[in-house]
């Protein structure tokens, strides 16, 4: 495997997880949590925080099990908790107590598993179009988790992420198509989020009192124009959660933290860097 690949960082053995993470920085350790669309890897979605960010922050940013470079056996079963078992085990294995948590779409709802489950592993939260309540399936999810290789496919999925179609080139469909299809990828995604899919959404979502019992300061962060993960998921969980802010982004998608980097940059700067004491 070539140490010329970005997406390749550091590896290690987390249960029957081979994990591939990212360790960048120093400071204050903030754990960075993926989505869930096809080829995706921690450095492909958080390549824009990993350089701006660190430091002040040290960040963490692992590949769950079944995406980027993180390996599991052809059996292993996913599920919400397996894949927090992952979280725990890494935050053990680092000897970090507590950490911010960023949760991306999918990776949102595993880090409010987190802050649920193990409230005292995290300071503060942050929810990037969340999934992790109860929403309809949209069309653009449900093609997102039906996605089969092809070029013409990836390229309408990246033109449902994003608002700003600009960004959709051959160079990135040709990159992401490419990381879909290596070995074994596309066989644990179609295994993880098979038809009918609303009982995915259902199975990642949190119960409402759970929810309402998260004490940690949170930041919420939507792009209006999401045709992923709808804006109402995003104004549910500030009605739930008490300690919670929201900030929408128009001409955006669900991209936020690529379409409006430099601005969703300083959100987490200013909200993670925000003195605990005065809490």
């Amino acid at each position: 495997m070539s140490t010329d690949n970005p997406e390749i960082g550091r590896r290690i053995t987390i249960g029957d997880v081979e994990t591939n993470y990212h360790d960048c920085g120093t400071g204050e350790p903030v754990l960075l949590l993926h989505g869930s669309g096809p080829g995706v890897s921690a450095w492909a979605n958080w390549r824009l925080v990993l350089e701006g960010l660190a430091p002040p922050f040290r960040l963490l940013a692992p590949d769950f099990a079944g995406f980027g470079y993180s390996t599991v056996a052809a059996d292993y079963v996913f599920s919400r908790e397996a894949w927090l078992a992952q979280l725990v085990g890494l935050l053990d294995a680092l000897g970090l107590d507590q950490v911010d948590v960023v949760g991306n779409s999918f990776g949102g709802s595993m880090a409010l598993a987190l802050a649920i489950e193990h409230p005292e592993r995290v300071r503060r939260l942050v929810l990037m179009g969340s999934v992790g309540v109860p929403f309809e399936l949209t069309p653009g999810l449900d093609a997102v988790w039906g996605y089969t290789p092809s070029l013409d496919g990836m390229r309408e999925l990246m033109g449902i992420f994003a608002w700003d179609q600009s960004r959709i080139t051959d160079e990135l469909v040709e990159l992401r198509h490419a990381a879909s299809t290596r070995p074994g990828v596309q066989e644990a995604y179609a295994r993880m989020f098979p038809a009918p899919r609303q009982r995915w959404v259902d199975a990642m979502a949190h119960d409402e009192a759970a929810v309402r019992g998260i004490r940690q300061p949170t930041l919420l962060i939507h792009g209006r124009d999401d045709r992923v993960i709808p804006l109402q998921t995003s104004l549910t969980l500030l009605h739930w959660i008490d300690d919670a802010q929201l900030h929408v982004f128009g001409r955006c998608g669900h991209w936020t933290q690529i379409e409006h980097a430099a601005a969703f940059q300083r959100l987490l700067r200013d909200f993670l860097g925000a003195d605990s004491a005065a809490d």
